[in-house]
């Protein structure tokens, strides 16, 4: 941990953020969890996944 992070630190413990912040942060953590719970559990969708056919972003034909 350099000191940009301590010093970081100590401003956040001075001036804590807004109580809609902290929900915003907590809800956005949230979704990303369920997010990766359902590829985890249902697994990524077939018809999401590409055929191979394309080569650094351009289609051939």
């Amino acid at each position: 941990m350099n000191l940009f992070w301590l010093i970081r630190m100590s401003q956040w413990v001075r001036n804590p953020p807004s109580p809609q912040r902290v929900k915003l942060v907590l809800g956005v953590i949230a979704l990303c969890l369920i997010i990766v719970g359902i590829e985890f559990f249902w697994g990524w969708p077939e018809w999401l996944t590409t055929n191979g056919n394309l080569r650094g972003g351009v289609p051939r034909f």
